[in-house]
């Protein structure tokens, strides 16, 4: 049984879906089992130790990156890239996109880990920000700090601390950080997937856009990066009303 429908997938049976679906399923185990092999090789990746007395500023102030651990051994950090002088609405839509997916540590808790996020913002401007977003976890600023604490911004990082010292032991590239996107992985398994340009998808599916297309939308949830927009989790904000510009030249750091 088949009824084609243009830009959609094929109507058949519950019996034939289940047969394509056990087939695919060969290809994510397989998927799955190289995953958990390139985490083994990654967990053996050498470390570099650095000097964890550095200073990075928050909410009391400079204190030693030391701290982030927050007494644990394991720290993961989002290093969040930032416009200066720029309103709320024209920061980061792509480094939104991260901690906004990553708003309650309690498993990594649980498990002896630290998360914490830091940018390259300077932290009277970087404060606020942090409680228009509602963002409970601790944030710091490294302005002016060099790897590995600071560096350059964008990834998911690693760290293991040994007493008072301390080690980088992973970082992520651009995409790496996907691992913690939960909604593109929801995404993924839709029938239109991200409807991104790069996607192999069949003859007749909508055209996909640019990357992220969707991460920045107007008042009324139309995806727009025009002067209108904002990244879309602001629109849940108190207060967050409709604007005029991003406020925004030149590029983040």
């Amino acid at each position: 049984m088949s009824n084609a429908q243009p830009g959609r997938p094929p109507v058949v049976d519950l019996a034939a879906w289940q047969a394509a679906r056990d087939e695919l399923l060969v290809r994510e185990k397989a998927h799955t089992r190289e995953g958990d092999a390139i985490a083994a090789a990654r967990r053996r990746l050498p470390m570099v130790e650095f000097d964890p007395q550095v200073e990075v500023v928050g909410p009391d102030g400079p204190v030693p990156f030391l701290d982030l651990f927050d007494g644990r051994d394991e720290l993961v950090v989002y290093k969040h890239m930032w416009w200066d002088g720029v309103p709320h609405q024209g920061q980061c839509e792509g480094c939104t996109h991260v901690p906004w997916h990553l708003r309650d540590a309690a498993y990594l808790h649980a498990r002896g880990v630290s998360f914490a996020i830091v940018t390259s913002g300077a932290w009277d401007e970087v404060a606020p920000f942090v409680e228009f977003m509602g963002y409970t976890q601790p944030w710091y600023s490294v302005r002016g700090v060099d790897g590995p604490a600071g560096g350059d911004m964008g990834y998911l990082t690693s760290y293991l601390r040994d007493g008072d010292r301390a080690f980088l032991t992973y970082s992520t590239t651009g995409r790496g950080c996907e691992m913690v996107n939960g909604s593109l992985q929801l995404l993924d398994i839709t029938p239109y997937g991200r409807g991104e340009r790069w996607q192999d998808t069949p003859e007749g599916w909508p055209e996909g856009r640019d990357a992220g297309w969707f991460w920045r939308v107007d008042a009324d949830g139309n995806a727009t990066w025009g002067e209108t927009g904002r990244p879309a989790p602001q629109w849940t904000r108190p207060g967050a009303g409709p604007v005029e510009t991003l406020g925004r030249g030149g590029r983040c750091h």
